[in-house]
């Protein structure tokens, strides 16, 4: 890759060198390559100032290598003109968010309807690969999350119709009518093979399709939506697949959350899109669980009746599934209920209880693992992860350290976030089985 800076940026060489030295040193999925100043002419396109250029080689292994000079020219072909900071940034981050040579992303898939946690539960997965996870910079709208090793492709994106068109024709975005399965197969297909797409914008703000951005793919590309099962082509590309089920007193109270807090709707428009559309989820987004290797299903507490605070979540985990260990509550393939020591994890009224149990999901066999009810101290979920095996988690600790992290966020207290933390580290596992890599963790040092 070529990157040209223009002044002032060019005194920021320093600066730059040094956070591709690190990048280098990671011992990650990519080094970015040997970087060396390289004389050229003026670069007209950016400015008509002197410019400052940077050669990227193939991948270097120490910072010392950074500091000699590039000995031959066979870098990868690819040029970054830069004129501003965030420019800048912009090319260093397509940078470090590179493949290997011959590597293939692997490819999650997560369904659920509106409403039911996605976004919130693919910012646990991202997290557990590391680097800031934010929106895709294009300056515009957009539904795309990127991280240094993760995207975030919401299939949205892949209406058919805007809202005002979805009027006319008289289908909800669940219909697979409103939906372009030809198109996201194909690039589906094109991100596996490791190929950059231009894809279209759903706009949730306006309900418009907006102008397209280009994704390069990443080591972990993960596509959320309503259908990413639903077209057996598609579905064919996974190599895993979650599902979240939520029951509709559950999802009509978080919807109601986010679309009357974060969207200005009504609390009566958001019940008459429930009604709305809920011939269409059971008819083609429901079935899709049935396809799913992992789901986690939030119901309301079996703990006390009407108590619409806290909440019942079964962690359903289809075994047999290549390179997807089932976790474990105390001893594998046992049936248990376990009420923990309140004074090693404090809960309020009307209880908690964890449990697991041998089951069925949909004729394949399944352990399940569960909890029902609230804990109040998150710090103290610690005494709970010991009762936990085959977590994905690389050291004790680690499931309460990223829970911690996402403190207040939605299901921060609840089943909901525990057992999306441990399938987010089981994502993060089964990558490392797939690609034959390690995935860095830092454990957290405690004040």
């Amino acid at each position: 890759a070529l990157l040209c800076l223009t002044p002032p940026l060019g005194t920021m060489l320093r600066s730059v060198l040094a956070v591709l030295g690190l990048v280098a040193c990671a011992n990650a999925y990519v080094a970015p390559g040997a970087f060396a100043p390289l004389a050229t002419p003026r670069m007209g396109a950016v400015s008509r100032r002197p410019a400052m250029a940077l050669r990227t080689s193939s991948a270097v292994s120490s910072v010392a290598t950074l500091r000699a000079p590039i000995a031959k020219s066979d870098f990868v072909g690819t040029t970054f003109r830069v004129s501003t900071e965030a420019e800048l940034d912009q090319a260093l981050n397509t940078v470090k968010m590179a493949l290997k040579d011959g590597q293939k992303p692997v490819i999650i898939g997560l369904a659920a309807d509106s409403g039911c946690g996605k976004s919130t539960f693919m910012r646990r997965v991202t997290a557990c690969f590391g680097g800031e996870v934010k929106l895709n910079d294009i300056g515009r709208e957009t539904n795309t999350l990127i991280s240094d090793m993760t995207t975030v492709i919401c299939l949205d994106d892949y209406h058919s119709n805007d809202r005002a068109g979805r009027k006319v024709s008289g289908l909800t975005a669940l219909n697979p009518k409103e939906n372009n399965f030809d198109l996201m197969y194909e690039q589906v297909k094109a991100i596996k093979e490791g190929k950059p797409i231009s894809k279209p914008i759903y706009n949730h703000v306006n309900g418009t399709l907006d102008e397209n951005e280009e994704i390069q793919p990443t080591p972990i590309v993960i596509f959320e939506g309503l259908h990413p099962f639903y077209d057996d082509r598609v579905n064919d590309l996974m190599d895993f697949r979650i599902y979240v089920d939520i029951t509709p007193e559950v999802k009509f109270n978080w919807k109601v959350q986010r679309d009357v807090e974060e969207r200005g709707w009504t609390v009566d428009a958001v019940k008459e899109q429930i009604e709305q559309r809920k011939p269409d989820f059971d008819a083609y987004i429901d079935p899709q669980k049935k396809k799913a290797d992992a789901i986690i299903e939030v119901l309301p507490t079996e703990l006390e009746k009407d108590n619409k605070k806290q909440l019942k979540v079964n962690y359903v985990q289809v075994k047999g599934v290549e390179n997807f260990e089932p976790s474990t509550l105390f001893d594998a393939g046992a049936d248990i209920e376990w009420v923990p020591n309140k004074d090693k994890l404090s809960f309020s009224a009307p209880g908690l209880k964890l449990f697991q149990k041998q089951d069925e999901w949909y004729g394949k066999p399944a352990q399940v693992i569960g909890m029902d009810g609230n804990f109040d101290k998150l710090d103290e979920l610690v005494y709970v992860e010991k009762a936990f095996s085959e977590t994905g988690s690389k050291f004790f600790g680690e499931v309460t350290q990223k829970m911690v992290e996402y403190d207040g966020q939605p299901g921060s207290s609840d089943g909901t976030g525990l057992f999306q933390t441990i399938c987010s580290l089981k994502v993060r596992e089964i990558y490392e089985k797939i690609a034959k890599v390690t995935v860095p963790a830092e454990e957290a040092v405690a004040a």
